[in-house]
């Protein structure tokens, strides 16, 4: 089968409205491309390979890009996508282009918008199939996410390594609640955790967050479990990690404050600044009390510690 590919050119303030956008419609995945986010990545890792200019123009929008399959529905689905974005009147007007690519292309293209990032001051996420020298004293995650999850690079996901640089100890035992690609465990693995349990509902993402562990050396520490988020784990923990959305955060907030041990670390991400002091008064009213925060664009990441 073959694919149209479509490219939004929007403002940053729209980048993520129009990502949501295109998961609404289940498209084949999403890509978001930010000038201002890839220069300061290569500025971090290895600003040769990168080829970037020395500052974005005010003029390098970033882009959105999803896939339609080529079949019998892709003129109305094309024509949906294009009245739905319409409907959200965005100003200035995104600009839009599409191009078909073949099957064959369509199986490795994406691999291409994957680099190295450095998350912190030691922890390193790398794509599999790419080669790293580093630095001594790197701790190289090796992600091979397939196409049903990111490498590590999302926003998120990287306030939380940096949060897990912090407060991970050696031999702590850590939940990491919304597993994904298993990242968060391996990180917390590789930081010295001495057992790390990963729970996701998804198969699938019990199926990738395996395999990542597995190509990380981190087995015989990280157990991965596919169950709703706490249900299925016993113990308590030093650390619980969990990358997902407000909602979700909100409503494990009560199960993971009885699942520290006093003076364990709650570290919650994938809050957009909107639900912020929501989050925070939930992890308070539960006994977390919020020692640290880290923010970057619409993103925040809390740290809580039981009292």
């Amino acid at each position: 089968m073959d694919w149209l590919e479509i490219t939004v050119y929007t403002s940053p303030g729209t980048v993520e409205a129009v990502a949501e956008l295109f998961e609404e419609m289940e498209t084949g995945g999403v890509i978001i491309e930010d000038p201002a986010v890839i220069l300061r990545y290569a500025a971090e890792t290895h600003p040769d390979e990168w080829g970037v200019p020395g500052k974005v123009s005010e003029h390098d929008w970033p882009l959105v890009k999803s896939y339609f399959p080529v079949n019998q529905g892709l003129n109305r689905r094309l024509s949906n996508f294009h009245r739905a974005l319409e409907l959200l009147a965005f100003n200035p007007v995104p600009r839009v282009s599409t191009r078909r690519i073949a099957d064959e292309d369509w199986a490795n293209a994406w691999r291409a918008y994957y680099k190295p990032v450095r998350a912190g001051q030691r922890l390193v996420v790398k794509p599999s199939w790419v080669e790293w020298s580093g630095k001594e004293g790197d701790l190289v995650i090796e992600m091979d996410p397939g196409m049903a999850f990111g490498c590590g690079t999302h926003t998120t996901t990287l306030l939380c390594l940096r949060l897990l640089e912090m407060h991970v100890h050696s031999g702590a035992t850590v939940y990491d609640v919304g597993t994904g690609s298993g990242i968060l465990a391996v990180a917390a693995a590789k930081l010295g955790a001495g057992r790390v349990t990963a729970t996701d509902l998804d198969e699938t993402a019990c199926q990738v967050a395996l395999e990542n562990v597995a190509r990380n050396q981190a087995a015989r520490i990280v157990r991965v479990v596919q169950g709703n988020l706490l249900d299925l784990v016993k113990g308590q923990a030093d650390l619980i990690v969990s990358n997902i959305i407000a909602d979700v955060i909100i409503n494990l907030i009560p199960d993971a404050s009885r699942a520290l041990v006093p003076g364990g670390i709650f570290i919650a991400s994938g809050i957009i600044r909107d639900r912020a002091e929501e989050v925070r008064a939930a992890m308070e009213a539960y006994g977390l009390a919020v020692r640290d925060q880290l923010c970057e664009g619409h993103w925040v990441a809390f740290v809580g510690e039981k009292y």
